[in-house]
């Protein structure tokens, strides 16, 4: 846990401050594509263990529906972006106009699966940029791979696939409402960043804060 220990609140202040640049502008570009005012959150951003990870996205057999990238550059990793299935629907419903739009009746619909991965790409384009612009790293996303699945099956998928080996993520919470909508109908998701090992460090030394292990 000395990594953990390390993690102060200057820099998740700092990562919060980085999180909200990238939400508005995803808002504005899910405005664009809603043809709505769309208001975007960044309630909180934590450094997690990859088991809180796993319980953060509802427990390992929980289905969620990922966007899952890699990032190429200066500070290779990892990022997901993950909706409970309830989210996605919600999300994907206000999108193709259809409020009955359930997985569990049309789970091969293709215009919603194209509307989730515009998601991923704008979020995760969004904050990745906000992060290249404060760090001064090249960050270079890969093409979103898009899926409906347990939890666990999807994020060991994505690191085990290219032998990525990460204990800790960067959580960035994301609540996406329309312009005076109740709290209650917001759509809720988890962003997760997971640097490469050395990446962790490349990061918070390019923000300026050292960690001292």
């Amino acid at each position: 846990m000395t990594f953990l220990k390390s993690i102060s609140d200057v820099h998740l202040d700092i990562l919060k401050e980085v999180g909200n640049i990238g939400a508005g502008h995803a808002a504005t570009a899910l405005s664009t594509l809603l043809n709505k005012k769309i208001d975007m959150k960044v309630p909180s951003v934590r450094v997690v263990s990859f088991d809180e990870m796993m319980d953060l996205a509802g427990g390992a057999e929980n289905v969620v529906a990922s966007v899952f990238l890699r990032i190429e550059g200066d500070a290779p990793g990892s990022m997901f972006f993950i909706l409970p299935l309830q989210q996605a629907e919600k999300f994907i419903s206000q999108l193709i106009k259809d409020q009955s739009f359930s997985f569990s009746e049309q789970p091969e619909n293709e215009l919603a699966m194209s509307a989730l991965q515009e998601l991923g790409n704008i979020l995760s384009g969004s904050y990745l940029s906000s992060l290249s612009d404060f760090t001064s790293l090249a960050l270079y996303p890969s093409v979103p791979a898009l899926s409906i699945d347990m939890a666990g099956a999807v994020v060991s998928f994505g690191l085990l696939e290219l032998s990525q080996v990460s204990d800790y993520a960067i959580v960035i919470d994301t609540a996406l409402d329309d312009e005076g909508a109740q709290q209650q109908d917001s759509v809720r998701g988890h962003f997760f960043l997971l640097p490469d090992p050395d990446s962790f460090y490349t990061i918070f030394s390019a923000l300026g804060v050292k960690i001292d292990v």
